[in-house]
């Protein structure tokens, strides 16, 4: 099977009656994915219907979970409120919690992301475009027509580079067995470590693209974790090669301070851990290709 959601994964929308959550339900819904309820404080009792889909709405996320037996969630609520949404959800025990929302303060994120992981659930975002089990379930707002479904794993901090990345590998026939955006903000659920021992840990994902950024050292910390237990090949890209340092380049956690996170520092350990590196985006899906032989 996949990692996280596949074609059983029952899923909510907090925050579906909002123009921005309504329009990537409705994206969701026709991609084929088990939206089964919606939630909304002060709109329960609802239904959002749009073009055939009709989804119930409710109050609390603890009400679509008893209702529908939901057990994940997509997050398209309002930085102030959102991250007070994801705790709600775990303490609901929903079990995958995908936070679509830019913006979350950092301190309300260390609050949330502790809550979620001292219940053993698993948070990816926020900040983030989400996940994707090419042909079975679409959590998220990345567009569904580019996947193709196959056997190789996708995690990166940038939303547009795994649509890249994704691009590259439908055009070479390379399907995908999950996808995932875990973000580009300071304080994230899901990291590069996590995903990779998910996908190592698959019978169904042969091969990984892993793209990371700027700034932290969460690829670092990947590139340890890969040397050590990865039996699967790895392609690694890193963005921001010439971003100067103590600039923030468009994600709050792309910045190099103190001389640490720089993308040769990475590009480096990528390379130390045995990652297939390509210094080009545009080299992603040529070098799996090449890896696969």
């Amino acid at each position: 099977m996949s990692i996280l959601v596949n074609s059983e994964t029952r899923v909510i929308c907090q925050g579906i009656t909002g123009s921005y959550g309504g329009r990537h339900a409705k994206a969701c819904l026709d991609y084929g994915t088990k939206l089964v309820a919606g939630v909304t404080p002060g709109k329960g009792g609802m239904v959002f219907d749009d073009a055939g889909h009709k989804v119930p709405v409710y109050n609390t996320v603890r009400e679509a979970r008893e209702q529908h037996g939901a057990n994940a969630t997509m997050i398209f609520v309002p930085p102030a409120f959102a991250a007070d949404a994801i705790m709600e959800a775990a303490d609901a025990g929903i079990e995958v919690i995908v936070a679509i929302t830019e913006g979350i303060p950092a301190n309300d994120m260390v609050k949330a992301n502790a809550y979620v992981k001292e219940r053993g659930l698993t948070l990816i975002g926020p900040n983030c475009p989400g996940i994707i089990t090419p042909g079975e379930c679409k959590m998220g707002i990345m567009p569904g027509h580019i996947h193709l479904p196959g056997r190789i794993g996708v995690v990166s901090r940038s939303g547009t580079l795994t649509y890249e990345a994704v691009g590259q590998l439908t055009a070479l026939g390379l399907g995908q067995s999950t996808c995932i955006g875990i973000g580009g903000d300071p304080v994230i659920g899901t990291n590069h470590t996590a995903a990779m021992k998910l996908f190592n840990e698959d019978p169904d994902t042969d091969a990984v693209i892993m793209i990371g950024e700027i700034g932290g050292s969460a690829e670092e910390d990947a590139c340890a974790w890969i040397k050590q237990h990865m039996n699967k090949p790895v392609v690694g890209f890193i963005a921001g090669a010439t971003a100067p340092p103590g600039r923030r380049m468009g994600h709050a956690g792309a910045i190099i301070s103190g001389g640490k996170g720089t993308a040769e520092a990475k590009f480096q350990a990528m390379e130390d851990a045995g990652v297939s590196v390509v210094r080009s985006p545009a080299e992603m899906g040529a070098m799996m290709q090449k890896l696969l032989g």
